[in-house]
């Protein structure tokens, strides 16, 4: 045997002993870790990814359902939110039942051109302040504008042979209570009644030093009475006064519904005046 064989021959028996060797040390194939080891590493890894994507797919549906759960509830509780006021306030229930014609309606109802603020058919008038009043002669007083006017007025009708002579101007609300209330007990009248021909106190237009009572001189049997409307003196107011800014207060049918006074005229020709009057065109006829 020459040297080349001996070679192969240590090979060969190295080669056996190795393969002995290693069949000794590896699992029976039937094993899980021999299946295992059959396995390549990259497709062991490949299976577990498969299984946890398995896993994950399988907990998807799960997961959406959650979702889906809980985006319900939000918007639920946003429905309700909305749903829910947040003035608790009781609405007013307005009712469609036509009203009854025949049924009085409240004081809200009534129209805005009505005055209530009256006592007896009479306006209330705040009292003119002493600085602004002076003597038109005697003991009578009115207001400065209303004063000029009014004199002017007699010395024009005194120049056509008429004869006013003055009866009442300005009166304070105390010397209006004695006239009501006491002259109302002297002569046994209601307040309605005596409403008719005298203003309760704060209530009158004497109070304002815009109002004043005249008289015919050349008739004086005729002050204040109602038949004072058939004198010169009348007669002349009725065709001028209006010239000199004055009007009657208290004609026939009057709206305030006081008794017919053609000796009662008042001033109209400022402003002022005529702010405080005509109030009492707001009434309405009842």
């Amino acid at each position: 045997m020459n040297h080349q064989q001996c070679v192969k021959m240590q090979y060969s028996r190295n080669r056996e002993q190795q393969l002995s060797n290693s069949n000794r040390s590896r699992p029976a194939n039937n094993s899980a870790l021999g299946k295992a080891e059959e396995i390549p590493a990259a497709l062991r890894d490949g299976a577990k990814t498969r299984s946890n994507i398995r896993r994950k797919s399988a907990s998807k549906p799960r997961t959406i359902a959650a979702m889906a759960i809980g985006l319900g509830v939000l918007v639920a509780g946003g429905v309700l939110m909305m749903a829910t006021p947040r003035d608790r306030t009781p609405t007013p229930i307005v009712s469609t039942i036509p009203r009854d014609p025949s049924t009085p309606t409240t004081a809200t109802n009534q129209s805005s051109d009505t005055d209530t603020d009256n006592v007896l058919n009479h306006l209330p008038y705040a009292q003119a302040p002493e600085a602004e009043l002076v003597s038109i002669g005697g003991n009578y007083r009115l207001r400065k504008t209303a004063a000029v006017k009014f004199q002017s007025m007699v010395a024009a009708a005194r120049s056509s042979g008429v004869n006013i002579t003055t009866i009442s101007a300005f009166r304070s609300v105390e010397e209006q209570k004695r006239l009501f209330f006491g002259v109302g007990a002297e002569r046994g009248q209601q307040p309605t009644k005596r409403a008719e021909v005298s203003a309760p106190p704060k209530y009158s237009e004497h109070h304002t030093g815009y109002a004043i009572d005249v008289g015919d001189r050349s008739v004086p049997a005729t002050n204040l009475n109602q038949n004072f409307d058939t004198t010169p003196a009348y007669k002349w107011l009725k065709a001028n006064a209006a010239t000199y800014g004055f009007e009657l207060s208290f004609p026939k049918d009057n709206i305030q519904k006081v008794s017919y006074e053609p000796w009662h005229w008042r001033f109209v020709g400022d402003i002022n005046s005529l702010e405080t009057f005509y109030k009492a065109h707001n009434l309405k006829n009842k």
